[in-house]
């Protein structure tokens, strides 16, 4: 007579744990989503706050512009990247170190050119931050009763160039103390690359300019240079 078989009983799947809704407050925005979404990314900024600020009413409140958030929050619930204002969502992704967003949108046409071209371009220009400050404070010195400030910069491409600077500056009839230099740079880009990229960069900031070439008239026999720009501010 055989044995009945033995059956080990079963184990039983533990209960799936509910995903309790989580509300966060950024900004004054309103958005509810779930742990599991926030903690997505557990090494980011946005987790952490989640675990170190909620209020009495288990909301979080972000002291941060929600314009944007509601782009992150769609990366981290279904991977969807925006399809508008990437640079402004970079800017939040950044802030909330969600890093998979970052190089996501970094490799979007969109930053792509920024980011790796025309940032590392600027980035072997000499002092090209600084110089872009000193044209906006000039400007704003000689702004007094005028509708517009006309600021005179030197472009230097080649090293060449920079070997004809101080004939070149002696021929001006402007105060050629207050003449802002850019260059030279080893890269790629023209001299037409970088004024593009100085009207880009100041218009960022609100003002508006337009670049001209200066143009000396000196006569016949008077050696010119090709090296001196107006850039001029329109302030009304």
């Amino acid at each position: 007579m055989s044995l009945p078989e033995f059956k080990a009983p079963q184990k039983q799947s533990a209960p799936a744990v509910p995903q309790l809704p989580v509300q966060l407050n950024v900004g004054g925005r309103l958005f509810s989503t779930t742990l599991s979404t926030i903690r997505k990314h557990p090494e980011s900024k946005l987790a952490e706050m989640l675990r170190a600020q909620s209020d009495a009413t288990g909301c979080c409140f972000i002291d941060r512009d929600g314009s944007h958030f509601g782009a992150v929050l769609q990366f981290l619930r279904a991977e969807t990247l925006p399809t508008d204002n990437i640079k402004e969502v970079h800017r939040e992704a950044v802030f909330y170190n969600i890093k998979p967003l970052i190089k996501r949108l970094e490799e979007s046409p969109q930053l792509f050119g920024e980011l790796v071209g025309r940032q590392q371009f600027l980035a072997r220009v000499p002092h090209y931050k600084e110089n872009i400050e000193v044209l906006i404070r000039i400007a704003r010195a000689e702004a007094i009763a005028a509708r517009h400030s006309t600021i005179m910069m030197c472009v230097l491409r080649t090293e060449e160039d920079l070997g004809s600077y101080d004939s070149a500056v002696s021929s001006l009839e402007a105060d050629k103390e207050s003449v802002v230099t850019f260059g030279p740079w080893k890269a790629g880009p023209s001299v037409k690359d970088l004024l593009d990229c100085v009207k880009m960069d100041i218009e960022s900031q609100g003002y508006r300019v337009s670049i001209q070439r200066h143009v000396v008239d000196k006569g016949f026999g008077f050696r010119t240079y090709n090296f001196f720009y107006n850039l001029i501010f329109t302030w009304w």
